[in-house]
């Protein structure tokens, strides 16, 4: 959630920011006038609340001179002030709901350095890594090569459940199996603590990374429990700290974990439902870190540099991308795509993305850590590394040969 005492205190130049990631501004201006509904409220309270420590004092002073029924009379205008104040913090509380709701649905502000932009068309591409393979023969897509090589059963997958879901077989299920243990062993060596968490969570989890309550659409909600299947192994990760204070914030915390994820992806139909770029079910190992907020912006570029290495480890070109403004994500500040190249659609596609979200799901789930006497709201940070499905995808498609057969980065021959 954004700092709200910095919405309510600069509140024209937030909701500019805000604009640009495509915010609603009849929401700003309802959050606004919460904020104008709770200024005589809190006057009203502050000014009985002096009138009534006056009295008190009042009070003492006549009980000292042994004026005692001069005290009752007094005592009693100071019950009737306490019966107001009580009224008006609990019609101030409601107000404080209600705004809460509101924020809630607020995404976080852009950094000042992001880009302004409109959607991916307006991002910038930061660098090119690695050289796109050239063939003498014509390339097949993944699907095709998936279904020639009985790799991908793509109607077994839909009698199993529904569309945009795929059985892998044979090789391609090992290799799934393989990129998943070599990403999480590349991570490890990168100082990131392997974790393994549930697939499922709570209302409270899902609210404290900011799924809830703006997407619950794209979330698959388990039946007659309050629980969901997680979109991403960020939201099990950042919670674990989630209420506590975290005593020792010297080095930030790292964390990489494997899940599948389950995603509705409403609204995006009629994209990619070929092959299996765009799954409701896919697997995904990701790197969470929980920084002191100086810290952030030094383990954001560790957090690219690592998912880049790793791509470029298996042998695999792509590209850095500087999310604009209205591309970027609802809790992050800052994003870096990093794009793998494929070859059937000749373009790079997105493998991986890289956010810091500062204090904006800290001041959700309440994670702080102690800094001298205060405590103090940390910074999170999440990434891809990578989505498996994807880098299988590539693979199949850059390794391809003549023959229609595929060949296995050498990093990978130890886990095949």
């Amino acid at each position: 959630m954004i700092d709200l005492k910095l919405l309510e205190q600069d509140f024209e130049n937030i909701k500019k920011r805000l604009l640009l990631k495509k915010v609603d501004e009849k929401l700003l201006q309802e959050v606004k006038t919460f904020f104008e509904m709770q200024k005589p409220l809190k006057k009203q309270i502050e000014q009985l609340q002096a009138r009534r420590n006056t009295l008190s004092k009042e009070i003492g002073q006549l009980m000292r001179n042994k004026e005692a029924q001069k005290a009752e009379e007094i005592k009693k205008e100071v019950e009737e002030i306490k019966h107001l104040i009580s009224n008006l913090e609990k019609e101030l509380n409601d107000l404080n709901d209600k705004l809460t709701q509101k924020a809630l649905m607020i995404p976080n502000i852009p950094d000042d350095d992001v880009p302004v932009g409109n959607d991916d068309n307006d991002n910038v591409e930061i660098a090119k890594i690695g050289e796109i393979p050239t063939f003498d023969f014509d390339i097949k897509s993944h699907d095709e090569l998936g279904v020639k090589l009985d790799w991908l059963d793509f109607e077994r997958g839909v009698k199993l459940a529904k569309s945009r879901f795929t059985v892998l077989k044979n090789q391609a299920a090992r290799l799934e199996r393989a990129l998943i243990n070599y990403m999480l062993d590349f991570n490890r060596s990168r100082g990131f603590e392997e974790v393994y968490v549930p697939f499922m969570v709570n209302k409270e989890t899902m609210t404290a990374t900011g799924q809830l309550p703006k997407f619950e659409e794209d979330l698959f909600k388990i039946e007659k429990e309050e629980l969901y299947l997680i979109p991403t192994a960020e939201v099990p990760l950042t919670n674990l700290f989630r209420d506590e204070i975290i005593k020792d914030l010297d080095q930030p915390i790292k964390m990489t974990s494997y899940t599948p994820c389950f995603r509705k992806e409403a609204g995006s139909y009629g994209q990619d439902t070929k092959g299996i770029i765009r799954q409701h079910q896919f697997d995904k190992v990701e790197m969470v870190c929980i920084t002191k907020p100086e810290d952030s912006d030094k383990v954001f570029d560790e957090m690219v540099k690592c998912a880049s290495d790793l791509l470029t480890s298996l042998g695999l070109a792509h590209r850095l991308v500087n999310l604009c403004t209205g591309d970027l994500g609802f809790s992050a500040a800052k994003t870096i795509d990093l794009e793998v190249w494929i070859p059937s659609q000749n373009k790079y596609r997105e493998i991986s993305s890289v956010s810091n979200v500062r204090d904006f799901q800290a001041r959700r789930a309440k994670i702080r850590y102690k800094d001298g006497k205060k405590n103090k709201l940390v910074h999170t940070l999440n990434g891809s590394s990578l989505a498996v499905g994807r880098t299988l995808v590539a693979i199949m498609e850059n390794y391809q040969d003549a023959n229609g057969d595929i060949h296995i980065p050498k990093v990978l021959a130890k886990y095949l």
